[in-house]
């Protein structure tokens, strides 16, 4: 696993918890990270999981409790944060070559898996972060709007290659924003926690045990309730697990 210094991060980290050192959030987070450099590696997880159930919704963040968790050989939990984190950093090297690496040492074949043709033909929907495709999105329309209102003004020539180029890519990151949208809303996908679990026809623990998940697994979410998960790992294969053995990304 690839080892990184914290020094970046906890300055951006330390700006965006609190404009004061002496506030309780920023010194949570210094614990955290003097507790994560002396290798105290459950510390460091207590402190930096304070911040994200306080709210603190940052992928830097995230990022650091996976390596805790991996160096305290929790595998379940590692792949938990490091998918997290790719939810606002998928472009970070560091991130990606740790997520691979961990993934390595899940014991179960992967699930469900996209077409790695889809994933060079829209590679910016898996390169880009949510945020950073909107903002794009957002940016182009401006653009693209701005142009053409200026050129109908001057009575200018509408279709030129560089407003179609511009509306070409304001259409791909829209759509790809909407998709984005739409997909966060009704797709969940969890990380098995557990070392092993059983996953099962049913809430009781006599239900028929259909297979078997390792941790680090990721599965898709059909449904919820207040004790249980309904999992897909591949297509034909379905069933109940405990809510407290896996994490909802």
């Amino acid at each position: 696993m690839k080892r990184r210094t914290l020094t970046f991060g906890c300055i951006m980290l330390l700006l965006a918890l609190a404009t004061a050192s002496a506030s309780e959030p920023a010194r949570t987070f210094m614990d955290g990270t003097e507790a994560y450099r002396n290798g105290d590696w459950p510390a460091a997880i207590a402190a930096f999981e304070s911040l994200a159930d306080g709210g603190v919704d940052n992928g830097r963040l995230f990022y650091n409790l996976g390596n805790a968790h991996l160096k305290n050989d929790d595998l379940g939990h590692a792949l938990l944060w490091y998918e997290r984190a790719l939810q606002h950093i998928p472009d970070d090297p560091d991130l990606r070559f740790n997520h691979d690496y961990a993934l390595t040492l899940t014991k179960d074949e992967r699930g469900e898996r996209e077409s790695p043709l889809l994933r060079i033909l829209f590679f910016w929907k898996y390169q880009l972060s949510h945020a950073t495709v909107r903002w794009t999105a957002i940016l182009l329309n401006a653009a693209l709007w701005t142009a053409l209102s200026v050129l109908a003004a001057r009575k200018k020539r509408l279709l030129r290659p560089s407003v179609i180029l511009t509306a070409a890519a304001t259409i791909v990151f829209s759509a790809t924003a909407a998709y984005n949208y739409v997909e966060a809303r009704q797709v969940r996908y969890a990380v098995i926690l557990t070392e092993q679990t059983a996953v099962r026809s049913g809430f009781s623990d006599t239900a028929t045990q259909l297979f078997i998940l390792h941790a680090g697994t990721r599965v898709r979410v059909e449904r919820q309730t207040d004790t249980h998960l309904l999992v897909r790992y591949t297509e034909d294969k379905i069933g109940w697990v405990r809510q407290t053995d896996a994490g909802i990304i």
